[in-house]
């Protein structure tokens, strides 16, 4: 699935490229009050969205949204994400000299040269106080960019043409929608950004579970800290659920089967968590290399017990949950 992202300095009119270029090229938009929207349906309007926790929320819908089309998006810092997607993505930028940007201003908002100058400075001051609140860093880098367009001689439509060509030439629109593997993973590691900041997405349905302490005990503490971990962020699990046979003896009876601690129904993703002693990850990494090339449709993510401890410290989770 491709992302195209649409940027550029305020009063370029990327906005209108941005709308051009989702008709062109079939996709669909999602503006910064496109997101707005969206977020508040997800999660409630009355949910108050710390600035930080704004990137994980985004990366979340246009992870869902990227399961079913292309998408093109324009808001701030969009160009940020493309390390969260897991997908094809091309981030476009538009610059152009300050005479031309007021120009447009001058335009659109039926203003003068001087109230012109004035919108374009709280345009800009907006603009750096959103990125440095929500990202850390008040301006936009070059390098985040891989196309960057200058506006002073290219109209909108001229720009489309090049956007179009730059993404046929990369060929993103050949590109199938996101795996379940990679959607998993990404709406997964968002629920467990967002836990630092108590946003809890609305509660699936859940799925019956047998009670841990009827018939199992955890066999590990981490595994005790993981399942409170999943329980503080309403994603339902269980544990142990299954066992995957490996290998087998003369008679066809199993001779070696894997268990994995955890099962997540939502994003079918099945966890294991495993110690840091050396002998130990070995012999567990030969097994779950044999479980992917036995059962290759079968989802499952390591973590180490380290990387549990960290995700608690990470995301400032409550104290009981690595007691």
């Amino acid at each position: 699935m491709a992302f195209i992202t649409v940027s550029g300095e305020p009063g370029c009119r990327h906005e209108e490229l941005a709308r051009m270029a989702a008709q062109r090229l079939e996709c669909e938009l999602v503006t910064e009050p496109d997101l707005a929207k969206m977020i508040a349906a997800e999660f409630g309007d009355s949910i108050r969205i710390p600035d930080l926790a704004w990137r994980p929320l985004t990366v979340s819908i246009l992870a869902s949204l990227g399961a079913a089309r292309h998408v093109v998006v324009c808001c701030t810092g969009a160009e940020l994400f493309s390390g969260h997607l897991g997908a094809s993505m091309l981030r476009l930028h538009v610059v152009a000299p300050e005479s031309v940007r007021l120009a447009n201003l001058m335009q659109d908002c039926r203003l003068d040269r001087a109230e012109a100058k004035v919108r374009l400075r709280q345009m800009e001051a907006a603009r750096a106080l959103i990125r440095k609140r929500r990202y850390g860093q008040k301006i936009s880098r070059p390098t985040d960019f891989d196309l960057v367009l200058n506006a002073r001689r290219l109209g909108p439509s001229e720009m489309v043409d090049l956007l179009e060509a730059a993404v046929k030439s990369q060929g993103l629109l050949d590109s199938g929608p996101l795996t379940a593997t990679d959607a998993a993973e990404v709406q997964f590691r968002v629920r467990l950004q967002l836990a630092r900041f108590g946003i809890v997405p609305p509660k699936r349905p859940t799925v019956e579970r047998e009670e841990v302490g009827d018939r199992k005990e955890f066999g590990h503490p981490s595994e005790q800290v993981f399942a409170n971990l999943l329980d503080f962020y309403g994603i339902v699990w269980d544990y142990e659920p299954r066992s995957f046979p490996l290998q087998w003896d003369k008679d066809g009876k199993v001779a070696e089967a894997f268990t994995p601690d955890f099962y997540l129904p939502e994003f079918n993703l099945y966890v294991e968590l495993t110690t840091m002693k050396q002998a130990n990850v070995t012999r567990k990494n030969r097994k779950i290399r044999l479980l992917r090339a036995i059962y290759p449709h079968v989802n499952i993510q390591v973590f180490y017990q380290k990387d549990v401890q960290d995700l608690v410290t990470k995301y400032g989770l409550p104290e009981r949950l690595a007691r």
